[in-house]
C-alpha cells in the first residue's frame, strides 16, 4: 500500500506554484487557506490576489499539475474563494522581504 499524503506534503509541493506576477509562491503568498484530505481527493480552498485575476487559470492548472506528482495519485478539488479577501497581511515574512514590502 502507498503512504498517505499528509497536508505538509502538499504544502511543499504547493511551493513550486508561483504566482507569474510576483514571483512568489502561493504558500508564502498565503493564497492557500485550506488543505482537506478526503479518501483519493486533495480540496484546496485558495484565493487569488485580486478578483479578476488574469493569472487564475494558469495558478489553478499550477496547482493541479504540482499536486499531480505527488507519488499517491489523488483527485484534486481546487475552490478559490474571495472572502476572506487577500491582504498583503496574509504573506509569509520570507514573501515580504522578496517583495521589499514593510
Amino acid at each position: 500500500m502507498e503512504p498517505a499524503v499528509t497536508v505538509e506534503q502538499i504544502k511543499e509541493v504547493l511551493k513550486q506554484v508561483f504566482d507569474p506576477e510576483l514571483g512568489v509562491n502561493i504558500i508564502d503568498l498565503g493564497l492557500v487557506y485550506d488543505i482537506g484530505l478526503v479518501d483519493d481527493r486533495i480540496e484546496i480552498r485558495m484565493t487569488l490576489t485580486t478578483p479578476g485575476c488574469p493569472m487564475h487559470d494558469t495558478i489553478v492548472g499550477g496547482v493541479r499539475r504540482a499536486l499531480a506528482e505527488l507519488p499517491r495519485p489523488m483527485k484534486v478539488d481546487v475552490d478559490v474563494v474571495w472572502e476572506p479577501r487577500w491582504t498583503p497581511s496574509h504573506m509569509s515574512e520570507r514573501a515580504k522581504a522578496q517583495l521589499n514590502f514593510s
